[in-house]
């Protein structure tokens, strides 16, 4: 499933309702929960140009982790630069005890070839890119007109890549045109390089659309 399908995907569904029943770990007050970096995860996918598909994995994957065979279900799987990924989301203090934690050492790779990914407390919350999720992210409820959106996806067309600030110069119905074209972003129309901060220089692209269904 297309990562931009997810709004109103069950998969996504179930990310926010657990978010609505966290636990908290003793001695842990106010670190995030495997609710709130899975929430993370998903916002990330939506933003990341690299992520092309997201999916829940049908059931467990089988691991040769030397002598064995292990049977482990991940949390999602991706589709990252055309490679199929399965991706495990866990708190930094519950890494210790993941069941194939002596395999990662080395890359945990299923039977079939698909590499195990595993995304942590700081690798999720890892700044800039963190917060610059959390702002593109909150511009999603952004309504961009049909005028605005031609006119910045024309302006790319025509620049190739332009500053934020530029493109949000070319906006004439949205009263924010910096939040119209990071509204954007999260459709997976532009580019924003998380890796930066929201700045006025930071620089937009035209996103190659991909129509990719599992």
């Amino acid at each position: 499933m297309s990562v931009h399908a997810l709004s109103d995907h069950p998969s996504r569904r179930t990310v926010r309702a657990q978010g609505g029943r966290r636990t908290r770990r003793k001695g842990a007050a106010g670190a995030p929960t495997r609710d709130d970096l899975r929430a993370d995860f998903v916002s990330l996918c939506e933003v990341d140009p690299a992520i092309e598909a997201l999916r829940v994995p049908d059931g467990p994957a089988l691991f040769d982790i030397g002598e064995e065979f292990v049977e482990h279900t991940a949390d999602f799987e991706i589709v990252r630069d055309g490679a199929p990924y399965l991706v495990d989301v866990v708190p930094d203090a519950d890494l210790i005890h993941h069941p194939l934690r002596t395999a990662l050492v080395t890359g945990a790779v299923t039977e079939d070839g698909r590499p195990l990914l595993v995304e942590t407390t700081s690798s999720l919350r890892a700044e800039p890119r963190y917060t610059t999720m959390r702002l593109v992210q909150e511009c999603r409820r952004t309504l961009v007109s049909a005028g605005d959106r031609v006119r910045i996806l024309h302006h790319l067309d025509e620049t190739g890549t332009a500053p934020l600030i530029e493109c949000a110069g070319v906006v004439q119905n949205t009263r924010d045109g910096v939040a119209a074209v990071l509204a954007l972003a999260v459709e997976g129309l532009v580019v924003v390089d998380l890796d930066r901060p929201i700045l006025p220089e930071t620089p937009v692209r035209r996103r190659r659309l991909v129509h990719t269904d599992f």
